[in-house]
């Protein structure tokens, strides 16, 4: 055998080799004739190491624990049965490559690389393409390719490797093959590192030769549905001519894909299903899967009445729902159909947050009870890095919800965009071979193999509770709009789809052969949907039409929005001795735990706190906000990227054992009856994270959900869910939302990455009460602060500036006293300057520090110093108040660290003006406008600084 020979051997052959050299070891005359010969002639022992997977790895067992030797006969005997007995390897008639007399075992194992390949590359041929554009074939899928010709393909080969029949002839198995992974599926799985995991799939796939036996029930329904999804889009683009709608034309088995999934998730338990997606095709999911009745969407249409959307609501295909469905098979399952903007992709960790938090509030541990299915573009899909964020989510366990479906609709096209121009891979779901998941490619004009596809993602899902992905590759009839003409920029593609008929009408062809309906039987179906939505726009365009009014699920039950003014101010006092508890308890640690010793002396500090021996810090007040929280029943998620620690060491909420790594957490033992409380350290990623942590928001509203930015500079990373969801979400879908960001600010020299949390940016989005945006400055403000969130009933975003510098700073503490018998204070007035004063300073957070202390050194009491704790919504009534007690005309310094065009200031100058009340003027003491944050030297910021205070108290 020469050495290109010996090349040809893989892994599946491996395991029957190994074991023919096993028997060769211990007894040469054990094994056949020319087996002996080749071990002799080429050591394998010299060999091996290249080919081998590990001593113990023996495929073929798995496939057959009998497996037939490698020289085959198959005997019919009389009963339309195959009788197999098995030879030795020169049995076979002989077979020559390159002049070379090739052995029955050698041919063997070409055939079992052919069978590996059609796994591995047998979706490159699938007929995917519903324009049936060509696709090259890779000479491994040839018979030349492995030396073998026509004249093989009645020869009988073992079947050890494939699932069917102990023996079939080459013609059968390439059969099997093709029907398997070349036909209107195409698998990709071979990535997939766990071979249980591929035995699964293999067994599944090649023992139906990946295709579902459908009953004529079943047939009727899929027709109904893709009759649904048709006559809706027609009727659309006939009664709102030129109306944007993003139709499903092209894609309509997203419909019918959708009603199975749903019908198989009830069979499964499945009792919760939410669902993400862009654009396209959501009206049609609307009416036609999530049950909102079409006269609603007409009227939106119509824009009845546009004053009453002034400045808020949203365009019709962001807009999301909520149903109950009750499935065949008695179970009533409830779909969550996600509002979203047009940043695509960008739902899909707010879909799974969301459904983290509905299986969390059910005590769901198990993941077993909801299903998340996200719905991408094949552009966005590809082009989006947050894809992969999304995934890397998925077996995390601050983030799992036990595997989701991915199904992308795949247009061929982004926009204007080809694949080609759009993406560097074959597919657009090669991102996600990171999942070790299968991606099942589908030809969606063929609904019965969609049908198999969903049924076996599905169980797959079921059975391993990891992600799934199915590629639905279809065509955009239409232009990326109504309004858009795509013959512009792919006009080729376009004369095929010209002439193309629908995915109804191919499937209505397939069932009439069948004898599985009439004509008559589908045209009396597709009239009654068309007469349905006639009525339906008559009612919609009536003057005594009435549209449903969303009601909230029931965990939003006694929660609001609308204006922060008009509800009352929560109790968040907490009497002196249960804190003193609450902290002393989080100092105590098991009799087998090892800490660090610095841990240990925090511990002690900690335990002198709840003495009252020491003034609180900043991580002992946010400590005894959780613990009070949490032992009242209210539970808390944090998330970020050092969370559990605190990226600046103030938090040390989970703790590690010195000796064995084991960890414990004080907050968990607090009594038997206390809340959950989740502290997790996510991935290195902003928004990702923080779009998840934002959806389990909107569905844990009784919870404390917070965010935390390893630095408030790096929010920066997920301002398109603070812009297109935290800040506007109320205004633009009615939905609330409770979640804290937890921002550290502060400029400290640390360098422009790791000053500014962009505290301006936040202030630019407010209006309407939207949002909360505070830069305490004590530890007692935080702990009334986070109380406060919870404990009223209003629900809106919290965004805090938190300190860096502060978390130590001993004049920054408060004591037990103040957190017992206070609450938050959205303007603290100075209670220390000598009265008349010559200036007055109003500041946020860190800055207050600097200034007392250089009022302190230099004598100045003639300056009030007031701090403005909470900048938004601005608290006007008590900073009028703060300001009574001063003369008409002493004038008001804004002072803050950031530059002249960052912070506070063009907020507060918009609001406010060049006077107070109109009575005290007011100016701006701040840096030198700038593009970058801060300073990127130490020195340089304290020269800074130093100039700052100066000109705050008079100097130039």
């Amino acid at each position: 055998m020469h050495d290109t020979e010996k090349e040809q051997f893989n892994s599946l052959s491996l395991g029957f080799v190994e074991g023919l050299y096993a028997d060769f070891l211990k007894s040469p005359e054990s094994v056949a004739p020319e087996w002996r010969e080749y071990f002799q002639q080429f050591p394998l022992e010299d060999h091996l190491d290249q080919f081998s997977l590990g001593p113990t790895f023996r495929p073929a067992s798995l496939f057959n624990p009998n497996p037939v030797a490698v020289g085959i006969h198959a005997n019919g005997n009389g009963n339309g049965q195959v009788v197999v007995t098995a030879t030795a390897p020169a049995a076979a008639q002989p077979h020559t490559v390159g002049g070379k007399e090739l052995s029955v075992a050698n041919l063997q194992d070409r055939v079992d690389q052919l069978i590996r390949a059609y796994r591995v590359r047998g979706h490159m041929i699938a007929q995917l393409d519903p324009l049936g554009l060509p696709r090259p074939v890779p000479p491994e899928l040839s018979l030349e390719y492995y030396g073998l010709t026509e004249a093989d393909l009645d020869r009988p080969f073992s079947t050890r490797t494939i699932y069917g029949p102990d023996v079939l002839t080459l013609r059968g198995i390439l059969k099997r093959l093709r029907n398997t992974y070349c036909r209107w599926i195409g698998v990709q799985y071979m990535h997939i590192d766990d071979l249980r995991i591929r035995n699964w799939l293999q067994h599944r796939m090649e023992a139906s030769e990946n295709r579902v036996e459908l009953t004529r029930k079943e047939q009727l329904r899929i027709f109904t549905r893709l009759t649904d999804a048709v006559i809706f889009e027609e009727f659309i683009q006939k009664k709102f001519v030129g109306a944007k709608s993003f139709s499903l034309e092209g894609a309509e088995s997203l419909i019918p894909l959708l009603d199975l999934a749903i019908e198989k998730t009830g069979e499964q338990g499945v009792s919760e299903i939410c669902l993400g997606m862009a654009h396209r095709g959501r009206l049609n999911v609307l009416a036609n899967i999530m049950g909102k009745s079409p006269r609603n969407i007409f009227r939106e249409f119509e824009e009845v009445a546009p004053e009453l959307q002034a400045g808020g609501g949203d365009v019709k295909y962001h807009l999301g729902y909520s149903t109950d469905w009750p499935t065949a098979c008695g179970q009533k399952v409830h779909i969550t159909l996600c509002f979203n903007p047009s940043h695509l992709e960008f739902v899909n960790p707010v879909a799974l947050g969301r459904m983290r938090a509905k299986m969390d509030r059910i005590g769901d541990m198990q993941r077993r009870k909801g299903l998340t299915i996200l719905i991408h573009g094949d552009a966005a899909f590809a082009g989006e890095g947050l894809t992969q964020e999304t995934f890397n989510l998925s077996g995390l366990s601050g983030y799992t919800t036990g595997g989701s479906i991915h199904l992308i609709v795949n247009n061929q096209i982004g926009f204007t965009t080809p694949p080609s121009e759009g993406r560097t891979t074959v597919y657009a779901t090669d991102v996600a071979k990171m999942l070790q998941s299968p991606i099942f490619h589908v030809n969606g004009e063929n609904p019965e193999a969609v049908a198999q596809v969903v049924r076996m993602a599905l169980d797959f899902r079921q059975e391993f509770q990891r992600d799934v992905v199915i590629d639905m590759y279809c065509y955009r009839l239409r232009g990326h709009n109504e309004g858009d003409e795509p013959s512009f920029t792919q006009p080729l593609m376009y004369q095929i789809i010209e002439k193309h008929k629908s995915t109804r009408e191919g499937y209505l062809e397939h069932l009439l052969q069948l004898g599985g309906m009439t004509r008559d039987e589908a045209d009396k179906i597709a009239a009654r949907r068309r007469e349905n939505l006639e009525q339906e726009l008559s009612v919609a365009r009536s003057e005594t039409f009435v549209p449903r009014n969303d009601v909230f699920p029931n965990p939003w039950v006694g929660y609001c929005g609308g204006s922060d003014s008009a509800v009352e101010e929560a109790d968040t006092s907490v009497d002196r001795a249960r804190l003193s508890s609450l902290l002393e308890v989080q100092t105590k640690l098991p009799s087998d735990f090892h800490p660090h010793p610095k841990i240990e002396r925090l511990l002690k500090v900690r335990a002198e706190m709840s003495r009252g021996e020491t003034p609180l810090n900043w991580g002992a007040a946010e400590a005894l906000a959780f613990a009070t929280l949490v032992s009242d029943g209210f539970p808390i998620r944090i998330s970020g990227q050092d969370a559990q620690r605190g990226t600046f060491s103030h938090r040390h909420s989970v703790l590690h054992d010195v000796r064995d790594g084991h960890t414990y957490m004080p907050l968990q033992h607090l009594g038997t009856k206390q809340a959950r409380v989740e502290i997790y350290n996510s991935p290195l990623s902003e928004i990702g994270v923080l779009g998840f942590d934002y959806g389990y928001s909107l569905d844990y509203p009784d919870a404390l959900v917070c965010w935390e930015a390893q630095f408030g500079d790096f929010a920066n990373v997920a301002q398109v869910v603070i812009d297109q969801f935290i800040a506007s979400a109320e205004e633009k879908w009615n939905r609330f939302c409770g979640l804290v960001m937890l921002l550290p600010h502060g400029m400290e020299g640390a360098g422009p990455e790791h000053s500014s949390a962009r505290l301006e940016r936040f202030l630019a989005s407010v209006a309407n009460d939207n949002m909360q945006v505070v830069y305490p400055s004590t530890p007692a403000q935080l702990f009334h602060l986070l109380r406060r969130q919870v404990l009223r009933k209003i629900r809106k975003p919290l965004v805090v500036m938190t300190p860096k510098s502060l978390l130590g700073l001993k004049e920054c503490t408060s004591s037990l006293d103040e957190l017992a018998t206070g609450r938050f204070r959205k303007v603290i007035p100075d209670s220390t300057a000598r009265q008349p004063v010559s200036r007055i300073l109003l500041c946020s957070g860190k800055v207050y520090y600097d200034l007392d202390k250089q009022r302190r050194e230099t004598g100045r009491e003639d300056v009030a110093i007031i701090r403005v704790e909470q900048l938004a919504p601005l608290p006007t009534q008590e900073l009028r108040a703060a300001l009574a007690g001063y003369q008409d005309g002493t004038p008001v310094f804004w002072v803050q660290e950031e530059p002249a065009n960052m912070g506070a200031w063009y907020y507060l100058r918009v609001n406010v003006g060049e006077r107070l009340f109109d009575r005290l003027p007011f100016q701006g003491v701040y840096r030198k406008a700038a593009a970058s944050p801060a300073a990127g030297s130490k020195s340089a910021h304290y020269r800074e600084q130093k100039e700052l205070l100066a000109k705050a108290f008079g100097g130039v």
